[in-house]
C-alpha cells in the first residue's frame, strides 16, 4: 500500500471520527440536556414501535384483509397514529409528568431512573398487550377491550393458558420480546447533575422558562389524548373513518387504547331515532304475543351449544368447496342435519363465548359489549327457562369449566335456571389440562342426569373442547382428519362425542319426546375466502330436530341465535305473551325474517336478499349477499329496501337501549 493511500485512509477515517463526534457533541450541547427534547424523543420511539405492533398485526393476520392493498394501508397506519398519540399519552402520564413538572429534582440520578423503569415497564406491558393481540383477534375479529378482564376474571388457569399460547405462538412472543429489547437499549434519559449546578442559575429565569414549557405542552398533551382540537374525544368507532371494512378497524385501533376507552364504561345513550315509545313499537316491539296453532306440547328441550362450530366445518352446507369434493369434519352432524330442519343462511349475534349464552337462552344480541360484560348485566332478564317454568319444566345448564368460568354461573341464575352443573359437580378428573373436561365424558356426564330429570326439562350444554389450544385425549391421537387448521381435529372429536352422546340417550323413553336444539357459540379459524366476509364470520349452523317427527328441511329463510328461544316456544305451541328481541321462525313471514348483529363498531342487518352495515348515524354499504357473496358491490343509496331496513333497525337498537337502561328485559317490567 502505498503512502498517499494510507493518508487518505487516514483523512477518511479522520473525517468519519470528526463527524461521530460532532453529532455527540450537538446531542450533549443542544438536545440531551432537555428534558422535552428527551421525553419527545422516547415518545417518537413508542409510537415507531406501535407501529411496527401493527405491521406485525398486519401480516401476521392478512388472510383476514384480502382486500386491503398498498395505498390503503399506508392510510390505515396514517389513522393509527391518532389511537396511537392518544393511547401512549394515557398510559405515559406519570412519566411525562415526572420530565415537565419544573422541579430540580428531576436532574437527580434516582430520580431518572425511577422514571425509565416506569417508561420501560408501562410501555412492555401496552407492547405485550398489542401483541397478545395479534393472536386473540383470530378469535374475536377486533381488538380486545376491556370487557376481557370480566371474560376471564373466574379463570384460575390464565397462567398456564398464557405459557402454552407463547410456545404455540413462538413467532409472536419472540417479535415482543424483540420490541421490548428495542424499547430498553434506545431509551434514552435526560442531563443528570448535582445541586451544585444550579448555583450559577437563576431561579427566576429557570423556574420561568419550563413554567412556560410545561403550559405550552399541557394543551398539546390535551389534544393528543382527544384525538381532536374540538368535538368530543376519540373513541373506538372513530377507527371507521379510515376503513372500507368494519373488520380493518383492528389494523387502525391499538390495543391499550381499546381497553382504556372502554373502562368504566358509560351507559348507553339512546339514539332517539324515534319521538317517543308508540311511534318505536309501531315498528318493532320485542314482546311477543303468540297465537299458537294447537295444545302446548310439554316436550324436553336440549340445547347444545358447540365451541367454535363455525359452518365451513360442515360438508353438509358446503358441498361446493375444493371442487365439490369437500368433505368436511362433522359425519355425525351432516346425517343429523338430514334429519331435522335446519338453515342456509344461520348466524350468531356475537364472536365471543359471553355473546352467545344470553343470545341463545334469553334472545339477548349483542349490542356494543357483551350483555355479560355490561353494567348491566344485573337487570331483570327473561329467559326460555324462565318463561317456561311456569309450565312446570325443571332447568339446568352444564358447562365442563371451573363453576364461574365466563361469568357463566351469574348469567344463570339471574336467568332463573333451576341448577348449574360444572367442574365442581362433574368432579377434577377427565380434565384437559386448560380449559374443561373431555367433551366426550362431560357429554356423557349430560346424558346420565338428564336421564334423572324430571320431565318436562329445558337444559343446555356448552362444549369445550374444541377451544384453543386446540388439544384432543391423547387417546384419539390420529383418529380425526387433522385437516389444515388446529381446530380441525377437535371438530372432529366433539362430532364424535356428539355421536356417542347420542348414542346413549336413545335409550331413555324421553328421547323421542324431546326437542333437540344444536347450534354453536361463534366461528372459529377459516380456510375458505367466503367464510371472512363481515357476515359469513358469523356463519353458523342451527338445527332443530324432534326424534320421529316430520320437522324436517332445509330453508332459505334468515336465522340466528336470538331467534332460538322464541322458536322453540312456537314449536311448543306457548301460549302466553313473552320477551325476546328475535323472532319464532315457524310463524315469522319469510320476508319479514331479520339477522343482527354489532361487528367493529357497525351494526350489521340482513333482511330480503340484503346486507346493511349502520354506524349509528348513516348507513355504510349495503349488499346483496346470495348474488354477491365476497360483499364486493357496495348498494347503498341503489336499491328500494334500504330504507324500510334502516328503519327497522333503527327501532331494534332504540328498543334494545332504551330498555337495557331503563331495566325492562321482561314483561313485568312493560
Amino acid at each position: 500500500m502505498t503512502t498517499q493511500t494510507k493518508d487518505s485512509n487516514n483523512n477518511k477515517n479522520y473525517m468519519l471520527s470528526s463527524f461521530a463526534e460532532r453529532c455527540r457533541n450537538i446531542w450533549k450541547t443542544c438536545i440531551k440536556p432537555s428534558h422535552a427534547a428527551v421525553c419527545f424523543y422516547n415518545f417518537v420511539l413508542m409510537l415507531a414501535i406501535y407501529c411496527l405492533c401493527r405491521i406485525f398485526f398486519f401480516i401476521a393476520n392478512r388472510s383476514y384483509f384480502s382486500d386491503v392493498n398498498f395505498s390503503h394501508f399506508l392510510n390505515l397506519l396514517k389513522g393509527g397514529l391518532r389511537f396511537d398519540i392518544s393511547a401512549l399519552l394515557y398510559t405515559n402520564v406519570i412519566y411525562l409528568a415526572m420530565q415537565i413538572f419544573p422541579f430540580k429534582f428531576r436532574f437527580n440520578r434516582t430520580y431518572q431512573n425511577i422514571a425509565k423503569w416506569i417508561f420501560i415497564v408501562i410501555n412492555s406491558l401496552a407492547i405485550t398487550a398489542n401483541c397478545i393481540d395479534i393472536i386473540y383477534f383470530r378469535f374475536t375479529n377486533r381488538r380486545t377491550t376491556s370487557t376481557v378482564f370480566t371474560e376471564f376474571q373466574n379463570e384460575n388457569n390464565l397462567l398456564k393458558i398464557i405459557g402454552l399460547a407463547m410456545i404455540e405462538y413462538w413467532y409472536v412472543t419472540l417479535f415482543a420480546a424483540i420490541a421490548i429489547f428495542i424499547l430498553y437499549k434506545c431509551y434514552h434519559t435526560p442531563r443528570i447533575a448535582d445541586k451544585k449546578a444550579f448555583i450559577l442559575k437563576s431561579k427566576i429565569t429557570y423556574y420561568s422558562r419550563h413554567a412556560l414549557l410545561m403550559c405550552c405542552l399541557f394543551p398539546v398533551s390535551l389534544i393528543g389524548i382527544r384525538g381532536a382540537i374540538d368535538g368530543r374525544p376519540i373513541n373506538i368507532n372513530n377507527a371507521n373513518e379510515y376503513v372500507n371494512k368494519g373488520i380493518e378497524t383492528a389494523i387502525v385501533l391499538n390495543t391499550p387504547f381499546c381497553i382504556l376507552r372502554t373502562l368504566k364504561r358509560k351507559a348507553f345513550v339512546n339514539p332517539q331515532y324515534f319521538k317517543d315509545e308508540k311511534e318505536m313499537l309501531e315498528v318493532y316491539s320485542p314482546v311477543h304475543t303468540p297465537k299458537p296453532d294447537g295444545e302446548f306440547k310439554p316436550l324436553n328441550v336440549v340445547i347444545l351449544i358447540l365451541e367454535s362450530f363455525g359452518k365451513e366445518y360442515s360438508g353438509f352446507f358446503n358441498k361446493h368447496l375444493d371442487g365439490g369434493t369437500y368433505k368436511g369434519y362433522t359425519p355425525f352432524l351432516d346425517s343429523l342435519y338430514t334429519e331435522g330442519l335446519t338453515f342456509e343462511y344461520s348466524y350468531s349475534n356475537g364472536r365471543q363465548s359471553i355473546d352467545a349464552v344470553p343470545s341463545i337462552l334469553s334472545s339477548i344480541p349483542k349490542f356494543i359489549e357483551s350483555f355479560i360484560s355490561t353494567i348491566y348485566s344485573t337487570n331483570d332478564i327473561s329467559s326460555i327457562a324462565d318463561v317456561l317454568k311456569e309450565k312446570g319444566y325443571y332447568s339446568a345448564f352444564f358447562h365442563g369449566a371451573q363453576n364461574g368460568s365466563m361469568g357463566f354461573l351469574g348469567y344463570i341464575k339471574n336467568a332463573g335456571f333451576d341448577n348449574y352443573f360444572g367442574l365442581t359437580e362433574y368432579g377434577n378428573k377427565d380434565f384437559d389440562g386448560v380449559w374443561a373436561v373431555w367433551d366426550e365424558e362431560f357429554l356423557q356426564f349430560y346424558a346420565d342426569k338428564l336421564g334423572e330429570l324430571k320431565q318436562p326439562f329445558i337444559t343446555a350444554v356448552f362444549t369445550a373442547t374444541s377451544h384453543h389450544p386446540f388439544n384432543i385425549p391423547p387417546k384419539y391421537k390420529g383418529k380425526f382428519p387433522e385437516g389444515t387448521l388446529p381446530v380441525h381435529k377437535c371438530i372432529g372429536y366433539t362430532d364424535y362425542s356428539i355421536r356417542q352422546f347420542f348414542k346413549k340417550i336413545e335409550q331413555y323413553d324421553w328421547f323421542q319426546n324431546t326437542l333437540f336444539v344444536i347450534t354453536a357459540d361463534h366461528t372459529s379459524h377459516t380456510n375458505f375466502e367466503e367464510y371472512r366476509t363481515d357476515i359469513t364470520r358469523y356463519a353458523i349452523p342451527v338445527l332443530f330436530y324432534h326424534p320421529g317427527s316430520d320437522l324436517k328441511g332445509l330453508k332459505t329463510e334468515p336465522v340466528q341465535q336470538i331467534d332460538i328461544m322464541p322458536s322453540i316456544l312456537g314449536y311448543l305451541n306457548y301460549d302466553k305473551p313473552y320477551f325476546a328481541y328475535g323472532q319464532d321462525i315457524f310463524s315469522t313471514n319469510g320476508n319479514d325474517k331479520f339477522t343482527v348483529n354489532y361487528s367493529n363498531q357497525l351494526y350489521q342487518f340482513l333482511q330480503h336478499d340484503y346486507f346493511l352495515q349502520f354506524d349509528g348515524q348513516k348507513v355504510k354499504s349495503v349488499y346483496n349477499y346470495k348474488t354477491d357473496t365476497l360483499l364486493k358491490n357496495n348498494l347503498a343509496g341503489k336499491i328500494e329496501e334500504q330504507q324500510e331496513m334502516e328503519h327497522l333497525l333503527k327501532a331494534i337498537i332504540q328498543q334494545y337501549v332504551v330498555r337495557m337502561t331503563e331495566n325492562r328485559l321482561t314483561l313485568t317490567k312493560p
